[in-house]
């Protein structure tokens, strides 16, 4: 059985850097009680993420950069260690995760395998994440990576090990990049 939703106000609240809008409704449970809810949404479209991982050096290829919601919850210097990731604007999941690896990290991606897609925050931010991985090779860079416009990317090419023990030291703490790890772990592309 579905909830049933009555939008009672949609108010635009923030149009700058994505979408920001308001909305009070009325959810009729199943139990055909009601509740008034109010839940400001945050719009950023959906995007997709991209382990790239070598076997034959049981290493992966991840990147560093500041991410200002970090900087102002704690991460004292705001970088943040992460897959490549970005948003798809108007390409497929496959598509941006190709554009995002070469923009990011200077690699062209072969073939890719999707994992999944899921919400990283629902109670409050409307994307959608679609999970890749993909085996690289040297031989497969094609330049140096960093990103484009107003990025300054790092590109760290990590021991597998080293980047499990830095999940577990906290050292790298985005959310995309541990399920990814994990993957990688479980699927045996890599040991640890």
């Amino acid at each position: 059985m579905s909830l049933k939703i009555n939008i009672i106000e949609n108010r635009l609240l923030s149009d700058h850097w994505f979408v920001l809008r308001k909305y009070v409704y009325d959810l009729v449970r199943k139990d055909g009680t009601g509740l008034r809810q109010m839940r400001e949404v945050y719009d950023r479209g959906n995007g997709a993420t991209l382990l790239l991982y070598n076997t034959a050096t049981n290493c992966v290829l991840l990147i560093r950069q500041f991410r200002m919601p970090t900087f102002v919850n704690g991460n004292p210097d705001g970088m943040l260690i992460e897959a490549c990731a970005g948003l798809l604007d108007l390409d497929s999941p496959e598509e941006c995760i190709r554009r995002e690896a070469m923009e990011e990290t200077g690699y062209k991606v072969g073939e890719v395998t999707k994992l999944f897609s899921a919400y990283m925050s629902p109670g409050g931010v409307t994307e959608q994440v679609h999970f890749f991985a993909a085996a690289y090779q040297d031989s497969q860079r094609d330049n140096a990576g960093g990103g484009v416009d107003d990025e300054d990317i790092e590109v760290l090419e990590l021991p597998f090990p080293e980047a499990m023990a830095m999940v577990a030291d906290g050292r790298i703490q985005d959310g995309k990049t541990i399920i990814l790890l994990q993957q990688a772990l479980i699927n045996g592309w890599l040991t640890a």
